[in-house]
């Protein structure tokens, strides 16, 4: 085989895959949401628009996303770092700290459910301290804020995982020689993370933060295992309306907002992350 050729061979496979799993069911979706029996019609993205909790789960996403990702971040970067500078046992923690990630969404909202609901585990601890009479409804419908913190902890408790491996694996490959000589010049360790560690782990960062923003624009399983419908996001009005609304064209054009938050999140990572030209570790 011709060398020139060789590599669109090996990119093959992979190019089918986005074809067949990404691409075909984004041009399915954006048929659904702007064509009609009329043709092309804005009809389905009006009535998502004007539908009343379209607002609500959009703002509810973007906080949701907003305040979970950094706090993931910061404790990912901590973590990272512990596993980092560790000389021995480096594999067990990292292997606790990782243990979250074999959890479903599904599972990590159900072992939270069971810590904040009435007959849960904080309930009886409270209890137990005498702190509290009786049991509180931490999950009621009139708490949507404690729901919305339920949440939070709960997605941030199940994936910090992710960012941390990847940051992990970016400390791994900064030379060690650049912290030597920065120590040597008198840099203490919050000058070297900041001046060292964190401008070389860019493209580390870049790829965790996308990753993340983007699943957490998909939050869904834990929102309706602790909150039910009282919490709404972009996802779980996709799935009302897909399911129990039996209205296709509305929830496609909900997944085209998602879409659409995501590939903006997506270039400004790459923008504010970009790695400059040359630039080497």
């Amino acid at each position: 085989m011709h060398p020139k050729v060789l590599p669109y061979v090996l990119l093959l496979p992979a190019t089918l895959f986005l074809l067949v799993f990404f691409v075909y069911p984004f041009v399915q979706i954006a048929l659904l949401a702007f064509t009609g029996a009329e043709g092309f019609t804005l009809q389905h993205v009006q009535t998502m628009a004007s539908h009343w909790k379209f607002k609500a789960a959009l703002g509810w996403t973007l906080l949701l996303a907003a305040v979970v990702v950094p706090i993931q971040l910061m404790l990912a970067l901590s973590m990272a770092t512990i596993v980092s500078k560790l000389e021995s046992g480096r594999s067990s923690i990292l292997y606790i700290f990782s243990i979250p990630l074999g959890l479903s969404d599904l599972a990590s909202g159900i072992i939270w459910l069971a810590i904040f609901e009435q007959s849960g585990f904080l309930n009886s601890l409270l209890v137990g301290l005498g702190i509290i009479e009786r049991p509180i409804l931490f999950l009621g419908y009139q708490n949507v804020w404690v729901i919305f913190a339920a949440v939070v902890i709960a997605e941030a408790w199940r994936a910090t995982a992710i960012v941390m491996v990847i940051l992990v694996s970016g400390m791994g490959l900064i030379p060690k020689e650049y912290y030597e000589a920065a120590e040597v010049f008198g840099a203490g360790p919050w000058k070297r993370f900041v001046k060292i560690t964190l401008p070389l782990l860019r493209p580390s960062l870049q790829t965790a933060l996308i990753l993340r923003t983007l699943l957490a624009f998909e939050v869904f399983a834990v929102v309706i295992t602790l909150g039910g419908t009282t919490l709404p996001v972009l996802m779980g009005e996709t799935f009302q309306w897909q399911f129990a609304l039996q209205d296709r064209h509305v929830a496609s054009a909900y997944a085209m907002v998602i879409l659409a938050i995501s590939i903006a999140a997506t270039l400004f990572y790459l923008w504010a992350l970009r790695v400059p030209k040359g630039a080497k570790i």
